[in-house]
This record gives structure tokens, C-alpha cells and sequence, in this order.
């Protein structure tokens, strides 16, 4: 990518053209979409069956419930970014493997390079242990935590975690309206300047995995 100014489009196009990854013998590849500018970006674990036929994140059963649990806050996907640590369905929609998320890292680095996002909102435990190993997402949701002294993280479970677990339901809409006060607070609090460190924001783990 030397000599030429890393766009959105142009890393779709890149990773069309990406055999890095075994799993794109099986499947299409899924970068994430939204707002370029968006300050608020959500990580999924990988792409699923519709994903995968329509090359498009989060737009099955579970994205579904994200539109709904976007829109309970006032946001619609064109307001944030969206993607996914893993770009390929792995078969069956097993997990990934750790040779898969690795192989994948660099192109959701990439991707975060270009959003910039203020707010990370992983998407259930295979997410969040991009960033902090030690966190689990029963122990961390609807928590904020410091990333660095401009980026929080905002850890809440997988919306398809509630299409199994009814009762993990209401959960993630209590996320999403603790997400919501705490993205009307930082936009405030960042019109006068305010950083993390001065509000006594912190993680819970000394060691930040993914920062760039």
C-alpha cells in the first residue's frame, strides 16, 4: 500500500485481493461499513451466514437487533462504523481460531487507523479480548474503560447472545442506555476539552492488547 493514501475503498478492494487467510477458500470477505467519521465503532467476533452472502457486517438475525438496540439510544448505522475482528465466516459459524484473528488483526488495525474512533464498543468476549485479556465481558459490560487518554472502550455482549439467551435481553438494552448517557457525557465533556485521565476513567487491566 506504499505511494498511495489508505481510503476506505481502497482497503476493501485490498482485501478482496487478500489470500492471508485460509478461510477465504470458504467464504467472501466482510470489511466493516458505516461512517468514515464516526466516533463510536463496533467490533463483532466474525461474519455469519447473511454476512457472508451479502458481504456486509452485522446484517442477519443479530444486526437486526443492533438496528433496534441502536435506534433505543437515537443512533442508526450511517451515525457509526461497524465491523468485525475476523473478516471471513468461518465454516458452520464455528469460532475462530487464534491463527485466524491474528491473520485478520492487521486489517481491523487498518480500519480503526482510518475511523479514528473515540468510543470502541466490542461486541461480547472474543472482541473485547482484542483489547483488554484479562476482562470478561459478564465482569466488564457497560463499563467503560480506558483505552488511551482519547479512546474508551465500552464493552457489552454479542446481540446474538440475547437470540439465545432471552434473559441477556434486557441486559443489553441496560448497556445501550448506560452506552447512551456515556456518549452524551464524553461529547459534552470533549466540547470543554476534558480527557479520560481527568475524568478517573481507567481499565481494569494494566495491559492494553490492541491500541493501534
Amino acid at each position: 500500500m506504499a505511494g498511495m493514501e489508505l481510503t476506505l475503498p481502497l482497503l476493501q478492494e485490498k482485501l478482496k485481493a487478500w489470500k492471508g487467510c485460509p478461510l477465504h477458500e470458504t467464504a467472501n470477505p466482510v470489511l466493516g461499513e458505516g461512517n468514515p467519521q464516526a466516533e463510536v465503532m463496533f467490533i463483532g467476533e466474525a461474519p455469519g451466514e447473511q454476512e457472508d452472502k451479502l458481504g456486509r457486517p452485522f446484517v442477519g438475525p443479530a444486526g437486526k437487533f443492533l438496528d433496534e438496540l441502536l435506534m433505543s439510544i437515537g443512533l442508526k448505522r450511517a451515525d457509526v462504523y461497524i465491523s468485525n475482528v475476523v473478516k471471513y465466516r468461518p465454516p458452520a459459524n464455528r469460532d475462530p481460531t487464534d491463527d485466524e484473528k491474528a491473520q485478520c488483526m492487521p486489517w481491523l488495525k487498518m480500519e480503526m487507523a482510518l475511523i479514528k474512533p473515540k468510543v470502541i464498543v466490542p461486541l461480547g468476549r472474543h472482541a473485547l479480548g482484542h483489547f483488554f485479556q484479562k476482562l470478561s465481558i459478564t465482569a466488564a459490560h457497560g463499563k467503560p474503560q480506558k483505552l488511551t487518554d482519547d479512546v474508551t472502550v465500552f464493552p457489552i455482549y454479542h446481540p446474538a447472545a440475547a437470540l439465545h439467551n432471552g434473559n441477556l435481553r434486557e441486559a443489553l438494552f441496560e448497556d445501550f442506555r448506560a452506552l447512551g448517557l456515556f456518549l452524551e457525557t464524553t461529547k459534552k465533556n470533549n466540547e470543554l476539552g476534558i480527557k479520560n485521565n481527568e475524568l478517573g476513567i481507567k481499565n481494569d487491566e494494566k495491559e492494553v492488547i490492541l491500541t493501534s
